[in-house]
């Protein structure tokens, strides 16, 4: 079994799932992903109701070290995505059929 979930997956499964054609399905992959990376930027938080929330959060500048030349390095400030799954999720995830 793959672990990955592409694009060109999803693509496929809203053509034979949904009837759309390969381009109609691939804009609407597009635009998905599309609203969610400029919500996410602009509002710095989006929730996907029985999913999860995303949201950015500001990581300060520190000093860094290569583990191998032993030598330090800065590491720059920076904006991380980081991701709380929904208690629905969890429990979808942890859910045992006996």
């Amino acid at each position: 079994m793959r672990t990955n979930l592409t694009k060109k997956d999803l693509v496929n499964i809203i053509y034979m799932q949904v009837g759309f054609s390969k381009q109609i399905s691939e804009h609407l992959v597009d635009e998905f992903f599309s609203l969610i990376t400029q919500n996410l930027k602009k509002e710095k938080k989006l929730k996907l109701s029985k999913f999860g929330t995303f949201f950015i959060r500001s990581k300060k500048s520190r000093i860094g070290r290569n583990p191998k030349t032993k030598e330090d390095k800065i590491i720059s400030e920076r904006n991380v995505v980081l991701f709380k799954p929904s208690k629905e999720f969890k429990e979808f995830i942890n859910f045992k059929n006996e």
